[in-house]
Formats: structure tokens, sequence, C-alpha cells
């Protein structure tokens, strides 16, 4: 396999935790590996799945390696065979390593110092955030959150944080290898124009409020608060329904619970088209981030871009990225039901310009930019190869590129 045209680094990526259904680590990935691509970069990403395979898409060459099903967390896969990953990554030779994933593929950051290539760990998710949603005590939270950190921050070149709000983690015991790069909207796929009427009616019937929660339905996203929220602004006398989109292990709970309580909630599953679902989150008043884990939130940075507010969990790093585009709540119902009367009281015309102004400035672009700022990889502008840029360490070398299902034993 030739390299890029032009010349360029080859960044390999590795990510567990992502399905076909998955939303917003997918989607970065997606967006990233096309905007690494453009930039003359040739990505590779490594993700776990049901069966081997090696594809070229839109965002570079992908491949897929059989993953075990993780229990609990409704069909996510990871990565397990260390021996099998490491043949492979030697086999790619990579440039540069990118790493989403906090816990099982911590130990790539030492396989990337052995072979002397420069390594980043993506912070996705808060620690802090996810143990508190399995209900570990603070005071352990805190401890296990604070030593996991202090070893990913040791064991990589660098730790790329997407919000000021996730880093507070690393910096809290002392990380200095710490970067801030964003993640973005697609500002031409979610649109305020979208909203359509007659989804509306579909979706909410004559309700005169429509709310809509984009998420995976797991622990850790909070959904139930959804509900609590939609049964709070149903006893103030709010007339108002829910849709669902997205699936997880705690679906089938959520149903039973709306149809035991009379709640008017439509379970739309997993929208498997991100073109429909930006129509659905345009054609919403109000959209509900309750995770109190989210580091960034795509899908609520998705629903300002469609023109649509956002009440998100005080807790995440969400209400930051919100400005006055939204509101936060603390993690219940009443609150957020009181963010949504806030919302709601301003004028339509006047909140939704807010949202779609307030995404504006988050475009993939400038995403793409800082986390190849952050890779030490210049977007290339013709000629060879060249020398590859320090970051701190060596490159491998040494490729010997053939084509997919090069791997040596890996196929």
């Amino acid at each position: 396999m030739s390299g890029p045209v032009g010349g360029g680094l080859r960044i390999v990526r590795l990510a567990n935790f992502v399905t076909p259904a998955s939303g917003g680590l997918r989607t970065a990935l997606r967006e990233l590996g096309a905007g690494y691509q453009a930039a003359g970069h040739e990505p590779v990403l490594i993700v776990p799945g049901e069966s081997r395979s090696d594809t070229r898409t839109a965002q570079g060459r992908v491949i897929t390696l059989p993953g075990r099903v993780l229990p609990g967390t409704g069909g996510y896969r990871v990565l397990t065979d260390r021996r099998r990953l490491a043949a492979l990554l030697a086999s790619l030779a990579p440039d540069r390593l990118e790493v989403s994933d906090r816990t099982t593929l911590r130990w790539t950051g030492e396989w990337a110092r052995r072979h002397r290539v420069p390594a980043v760990m993506v912070s996705h998710e808060s620690v802090d955030g996810v143990l508190a949603t399995w209900g570990v005590p603070e005071g352990l939270c805190r401890r296990t959150a604070d030593r996991l950190n202090l070893r990913t921050a040791h064991a990589y070149t660098r730790v790329v944080c997407t919000t000021e709000w996730a880093a507070r983690e690393f910096q809290r015991v002392g990380a200095r290898n710490v970067v801030r790069a964003p993640l973005g909207v697609d500002l031409r796929r979610c649109r305020p124009e979208l909203r359509d009427e007659a989804l509306r009616r579909k979706l909410g019937g004559d309700a005169r409020v429509l709310l809509a929660m984009c998420s995976r339905l797991s622990p850790e996203k909070r959904p139930g608060i959804a509900l609590d929220t939609l049964g709070e602004l149903l006893r103030r006398g709010v007339d108002a329904a829910l849709v669902i989109a997205g699936e997880g292990p705690l679906g089938g709970r959520l149903r039973e619970r709306a149809r035991h309580e009379g709640l008017p909630v439509l379970f739309s599953g997993h929208v498997g088209d991100p073109a429909d679902l930006a129509v659905l989150q345009a054609t919403a008043d109000i959209v509900l981030a309750p995770g109190p884990a989210e580091t960034f939130g795509l899908a609520a940075m998705e629903a300002l871009a469609c023109g649509t507010p956002v009440v998100a969990s005080s807790r995440s790093a969400v209400p930051a990225l919100l400005g006055t585009a939204g509101t936060s709540a603390d993690g219940d119902g009443a609150a957020f039901a009181d963010g949504v009367q806030r919302l709601l009281a301003r004028p339509e015309a006047a909140r939704r310009a807010a949202a779609r102004a307030r995404a504006e400035r988050f475009p993939w672009s400038a995403a793409v930019d800082a986390f190849l700022t952050a890779l030490d990889a210049a977007p290339v502008t013709g000629g060879g190869r060249g020398a590859v840029p320090a970051m701190g360490a060596r490159p491998g070398a040494g490729r010997g590129r053939s084509g997919p299902g090069s791997e040596g034993g890996e196929r």
C-alpha cells in the first residue's frame, strides 16, 4: 500500500466500545478520520466487531478485529487479544498512535513507548462521572480516577481533552501533557430549516411542546431523567410529549415504565441515518441531555446546529458549550422541567437563532485542525514524506506496505 499522495503520516487509531448503533464516539471517529485524510495523511482505524474485515472508507482504512461482547452494555465489544493487536500495530508501523479508550487499551501507551511511536490518548469520558453513575462513593471515585488518570498521563505523549471540564481531572493530578482539542458539528447536515411540522404531529400528536432525547439508553447517560422531566411537566400542566432516539440496555425498562405511567413517549430506537436524526432534532422544541459524564456532548451540539436549545446536566461539560443557547439543570426531573420552562419562556425565533449561532462556533474543520496540532501532524502541502516531526519521540519505520490485509498473520 502506497502512502498518501504527496506524503503524510500514517495515523493509526484505536477505539473500543464502538458498534453500528454507537453515537458520539462513532461520529467523532468518522469526522476526524475524514479530516485527516483530506489533510494528506493516512488514517487507519482499528475497532472491535463480530468478525474480521478490512475496508476503504471515506474516513480512511477501517480494520475490524473480532472483539468480545461486554456483558450488560447492549452489545459493546472490546479488543481483548493483546498479542494479535500488538502484531497488527507492528505490521502497520504507525507514525502516530491515537487511542480512544482510557481503560482496556491503556497498555498501548507502553507499546508505543517501546516502539518509539508518539501516542495520544483522547479523553472521551470522565472517569469521575462514569464511576459516580455506577454508584461508586465520591471519595473512592476521586481516588480511583486520580490513579487511572496519572497512569494514563505517564503512558502517552499527550492526553487530548475536548473541553476544559474534561481536562480538570488530569490537571488535578498534575499532568502537564494535556492539550485541548474540541470536537465539532456538521453544520451542513444539521440545519434549522429541517424542521418538519408533519413529522412533529406524527411524533407528538397535538402536544404543544415536543421534547427529544438522542442518547444511548445506558446507566451512565441517565435516560430515566427524561421520563422524570416529562412527568413533572405534565403535573405542572404543560402539554408535552417526548421522543427518545437511541437504544441500549435500559431500553426495555424505560418502555415498560412509560407504559405503566401512561406517559406520551415515542421510542424511535436507534436512528441509523444521521440525516433523519437531524430532522428529528430540528423538529423538537427542546432537547434533553441528562448524562452527567459527558465531556463534550455531540448530540447536544447537533441539536444546537438544528436550531433547538438544550437542557443539560449541570455536572457535565455540556453547559459550558451551550452558552446562552441552552441551560443547565441538576440531576432530577424537577430541575430539568424548570430548565425546559426557562427556555420555553424565550421567544421561539430568538432561542432557535441563538442555538444555531452557538453551534457555528464548532465546525468540524476547526476540530480536525486542533487534533492534527495535538498529533504534530501538519496538513501535507506537497512533496515526499521526508522527515517525520518528532513530537517527543522517533516514529516507527520500515513499512513494507502492500495493501489491505497485509498485516501478516492477522487475516
